[in-house]
């Protein structure tokens, strides 16, 4: 179900709470309203459309990809960057890194780790952020 893109910054300054199997509608309708915004929109979590829990979907690769519960565990290449969103308005300045390792549940729940880098890197550690309250 495509979801309304929520934009009250008291709402997306809250940390996420950990996804769990009961969060699997959620992750589906997350992924349906990313794929409604793809012509402006290449990564979501979850607090964007209003649900306070550690799930984000992106385009890797033209493949939309799903992580739930996600840690950036190794960082390496640090760059200054300026993003948009869809919840705030503007662009902003943040600090990114060109490389990053990530954990996290695939919608089995089975852990995965994985290296990302240039533009997915970017898009991951944005959404990152949001599921732990940073606004940039």
């Amino acid at each position: 179900m495509i979801r309304e893109i929520c934009r009250d910054e008291d709402f997306l300054a809250q940390r996420s709470d950990p996804a769990t199997p009961d969060d699997l509608g959620t992750a589906q309708d997350l992924l349906d309203t990313l794929i409604s915004h793809k012509d402006g929109c290449v990564g979501m979590a979850a607090n964007m459309i209003g649900v306070k829990k550690r799930i984000i979907a992106f385009e890797n690769d033209g493949e939309y990809m799903v992580m739930l519960n996600p840690v950036i565990v190794k960082r390496s290449g640090a760059f200054d960057a300026e993003e948009g969103c869809l919840s705030l308005s503007g662009v902003r300045k943040t600090k990114r890194f060109r490389s990053i390792k990530v954990q996290w549940q695939n919608e089995k729940f089975q852990t995965r780790l994985k290296t990302f880098t240039g533009w997915t890197a970017e898009i991951i550690q944005h959404e990152i952020d949001h599921c732990d309250g940073v606004i940039i």
